[in-house]
Parts: C-alpha cells; sequence; structure tokens
C-alpha cells in the first residue's frame, strides 16, 4: 500500500490559490497539492490531470508545502551565479578603469588585472576567473583593428598622392645586358 499524500495542514492555502491563481504554473502547484488530498489521486494520476511528468508534479507539490509557491519573487531555486566572487556590479566597477584605457588604444594585458582583482578580493584567484570575468563583460581577445585609434586619414592620403613613385624598372642600374659567358 502506498503512503498517504503529505500537506493536509496546507490544503486550505492551496484551495485558497487555485481560486486566486493567475497564471498557470500557480493552478498546477495548486492542483499538485489538493487533488491527491481531496480526490485521492496518486502521484501519476495527478501528474497526467495536470499535464506534468510525474517528477515536476511532485516538485511543484513539495515547493507548495515547503512555503514556497510558484510566481513568488523570492530567490530562485535553479540557475544563477551560485560562487561569484562579485556582484556583477562591482565587477564592472573594477574593470572600468582598464576597459576604458583599452577602448581609446590601449592594450588589456590581464597580468595587470589580476591583482587588482585579488587586491579587491582579499585573495588569490585563477587566471581563469579572470579571463571568465572579461568575458562576462564582453572583451575578447582580438586581433589589432585596421588602423590604429590615432591614425589621421587626411594625412595618409596626401602622402599617398605625393609620394615619390618607385617602379622596378628605374629601380634597375643600366642596360640590360645578356651574358652567355
Amino acid at each position: 500500500m502506498s503512503r498517504p499524500p503529505r500537506g493536509q495542514d496546507v490544503l486550505d492555502s492551496a484551495l485558497q490559490a487555485i481560486a486566486s491563481a493567475t497564471t498557470i504554473e500557480q493552478l498546477r502547484q495548486a492542483q499538485a497539492v489538493v487533488l491527491p488530498l481531496q480526490y485521492g489521486m496518486n502521484l501519476e494520476q495527478t501528474a497526467q490531470a495536470i499535464g506534468l511528468s510525474k517528477g515536476w508534479t511532485c516538485r511543484l507539490r513539495n515547493q507548495f508545502i515547503a512555503g514556497s509557491a510558484v510566481g513568488d519573487k523570492g530567490k530562485s531555486v535553479r540557475g544563477g551565479r551560485r560562487r561569484e566572487h562579485f556582484t556583477p556590479e562591482r565587477e564592472a566597477e573594477l574593470l572600468k578603469p582598464f576597459l576604458e584605457s583599452a577602448s581609446i588604444g590601449g592594450i588589456l594585458v590581464v597580468s595587470q588585472i589580476k591583482p587588482q582583482l585579488e587586491m579587491a578580493l582579499g585573495r588569490e584567484m585563477a587566471l581563469s576567473s579572470v579571463y571568465k570575468l572579461l568575458h562576462r563583460h564582453n572583451w575578447r581577445k582580438l586581433a589589432p583593428d585596421k588602423r590604429h585609434p590615432r591614425s589621421n586619414p587626411v594625412a595618409q592620403e596626401d602622402w599617398k598622392k605625393n609620394s615619390p613613385k618607385h617602379s622596378p624598372k628605374s629601380a634597375r642600374t643600366g642596360p640590360k645586358t645578356n651574358r652567355s659567358d
């Protein structure tokens, strides 16, 4: 014989959640609690009735019984950065001087960034963490640009127009001789 369904203490709040549900997820979560308790359905029957898998139905039931209803504005259980060194805002603040100098033609040197990050963190960090941090802020290891940021296109065009022409014929010294000695 299977165990009796648990959650009798939250049945009233699940019935209220069914009446006040604004999304299908909220309705399904409340139904996952009510159907086994009021109508004696097992987990497979409940899952079939609400149109979800058995595992997902069980998860929704357990979440509701634990007090976290779907659609609550609390911290998400799944996903996210769980082992972050800095918040994204703090990362942007620490990288700002380096990225500004790099955007005007300077070179972004990871060996200069790493000690600054370690000092802010208060301990050593792996070099791969620095590269991942740069990747998160859309900085890639790129080839040099086709033109320098401080180049002068007008001066370059002037030089092209007024530079001496060097042709291969004028570079030779003297007449062409045919030596057959």
